[in-house]
């Protein structure tokens, strides 16, 4: 009930503030920012028609709390500093029954046990967003996998990934553990290596790159990181070419025993699963 009902509250009501703060001259970045996700998500919700609800009662009341919010938002400006939002959730029952839970989320640092634990949580949840009929053809002979890294990682150790890899069974995305710190070397490696040249990029994940019969389609990949704007940089055996700075896509092209990668990099998981999208549609 509030996964399916809540996520469609919540996504009209993104989709209406964003449409009114783009109207007030804000930007797409200083609206992300401000509701907290990525421009190309900002983009795609002013792009769609508003979510659907169930009932006509249920949009008059989102429209109007997003009008409300949005104003006060334009009031405050694009730089305002959010330190403190109030949740609230009430379910009503027969027989005069309610459960109320009411928090405050303080945007206080955690600890690093509890950074590392949200870490996790963040990829196992990237897993599930992606589109499997997107990945079907792209899906990497040896096996996908997702790793996002803590700030300043340096080592192996400080780079979250799942054991054992992803795999594709029976139309289903399969991982047999949870994700964990150290479990795959040669992402984590990947990884590290960018963010000595990006250190905002902090999530990778691997695809296998289109192909033509005498190995990878490199036109493809460049038209493809061109229409996105994406940066694009090789990587042959996965050590990272001289020269490279900032960096969106790496392109491995592969060798003799040497499986073809493409590796799609991020700011965070979120973006991570929407970048991927956003290739893989390409191709």
């Amino acid at each position: 009930m509030l996964g399916e009902i809540g996520s469609k509250w919540l996504d009209r009501l993104h989709q209406q503030i964003s449409k009114d703060l783009r109207a007030n001259d804000w930007s797409q970045v200083e609206i992300a920012d401000m509701l907290g996700t990525t421009q190309s998500t900002i983009s795609r919700q002013m792009m769609k028609k508003p979510v659907d609800l169930n009932a006509s009662a249920d949009e008059s009341t989102i429209d109007g709390w997003a009008h409300e919010l949005s104003q006060a938002l334009i009031t405050m400006g694009p730089q305002s500093n959010v330190i403190r939002q109030r949740l609230v959730l009430e379910f009503q029952f027969g027989g005069n029954n309610t459960l109320r839970f009411d928090k405050t989320l303080t945007g206080m640092d955690l600890d690093s046990d509890q950074v590392q634990r949200s870490l996790l949580r963040r990829l196992e949840w990237a897993v599930g967003r992606l589109d499997i009929r997107k990945l079907a053809d792209s899906m990497p002979a040896v096996g996908l996998n997702i790793a996002s890294a803590l700030e300043g990682a340096m080592v192996v150790e400080d780079v979250a990934a799942f054991p054992g890899k992803i795999t594709l069974v029976d139309g289903k995305l399969r991982h047999h553990e949870t994700p964990s710190f150290g479990a795959s070397t040669h992402l984590a490696t990947m990884l590290i290596q960018v963010m000595k040249k990006d250190s905002e990029k902090v999530a990778i994940l691997n695809i296998k790159p289109p192909l033509l019969a005498d190995g990878v389609n490199i036109a493809k990949v460049k038209s493809v990181c061109e229409d996105l704007g994406y940066k694009l940089a090789m990587a042959p055996k996965g050590v990272i070419a001289k020269g490279v700075s900032k960096c969106d896509i790496l392109l491995d092209e592969g060798a003799f025993g040497w499986e073809p990668s493409l590796y799609v990099l991020a700011h965070n998981p979120l973006e991570l699963i929407d970048r991927c999208h956003q290739v893989l549609s390409g191709f």
